[in-house]
């Protein structure tokens, strides 16, 4: 494990990561701040599905606080590869929380957890921006295995946090931004389902408000993504007009809006999965942006790389 140590006046808070090698650990490790210690790891350096490598460490780092960011997303997969997604977002959720409360209990500390979650817990056939309180019901083996480590964390770590968040990308890894700017270059023409509406959310709306959470420690359940409304046919059109606007792609192409039939996946998606964050925006102080901003941002950053794609 490798810690990344900054230096402050504040009084200094150890942060372990999990899941550090994700496009939302990137984004952690890129904007923490300098108060912070943090300690960030991955599966080869800290398995969270085995107790004993989450015992130690939090034996060796003893952290203030726990960002468990890792997570098995591969939302297609998993409809197959049923158990390594339970291992990864049930079992080992399961096993962080109890470490923690054990942990807390033995040294007298209050070791505080934050888990991320997803859109994926609802079954997306509201009409009305989901609240936290809002019933769930997965329709898949991903949703199914977020919502099961969420009861687990519930459970046995009731003093913790649940933050879900949708549709995310970054610079960083692979996302749906990346992967629309890679074909919008080799294709003459593309089709996007346009029945699946969400908020595209940066992943540095979620660090930004992780960071704010490791100072507040707030508890129980929130929703934190982007502002406003799209389907996956409308961001796609806002990543070619913006693309193209800042000389990413170097011409626009046909795109033309799908419906859901036709283009069949193994995993059945949330048809409505827009979430309610006024909790998390008077937790905040302050208004969520609205994700055409975050969007042209997260480009503009992406074209200061010297490596694009």
């Amino acid at each position: 494990m490798t810690d990344q140590t900054h230096t402050s006046t504040q009084l200094p808070i150890k942060v372990l990561l999990t899941g550090a090698n994700g496009q939302l650990g990137a984004e952690l490790q890129a904007t923490c701040p300098a108060h912070i210690v943090l300690i960030a790891t991955h599966r080869g350096t800290l398995d969270i599905t085995q107790p004993e490598q989450v015992a130690l460490a939090l034996t060796s780092h003893q952290p203030d606080v726990i960002i468990n960011a890792a997570a098995y997303t591969a939302v297609d997969k998993a409809e197959t590869d049923v158990q390594n997604a339970y291992a990864i977002n049930h079992l080992a959720v399961k096993a962080l929380a109890q470490a923690v409360t054990l942990w807390n209990k033995n040294q007298q500390r209050s070791l505080y957890l934050l888990h991320i979650s997803t859109d994926f817990v609802f079954d997306g056939k509201q009409s009305t921006p989901y609240a936290p309180t809002d019933a769930t019901h997965p329709q898949g083996v991903y949703g199914e295995s977020k919502l099961a480590g969420e009861k687990a964390l519930q459970e046995y770590c009731p003093t913790a946090a649940i933050v879900r968040t949708s549709w995310l990308y970054s610079a960083y890894g692979h996302n749906f931004v990346k992967t629309m700017l890679r074909l919008m270059a080799e294709r003459d023409s593309l089709g996007v389902v346009a029945e699946q509406v969400g908020s595209p959310t940066w992943t540095r709306t979620l660090s930004n408000t992780l960071w704010r959470w490791v100072e507040q420690k707030p508890q129980g359940i929130f929703h934190c993504s982007d502002n406003g409304v799209a389907s996956w046919y409308d961001f796609a059109i806002a990543i070619q007009e913006e693309a193209f606007a800042l000389g990413l792609i170097t011409k626009t192409i046909p795109i033309t809006p799908l419906q859901s039939k036709q283009y069949p996946t193994p995993a059945c998606r949330p048809a409505f999965s827009v979430m309610d964050k006024r909790s998390t925006e008077q937790q905040l102080g302050y208004s969520l942006p609205h994700w055409r901003n975050s969007l042209r941002k997260m480009l503009m950053e992406l074209k200061q790389q010297t490596t694009i794609l």
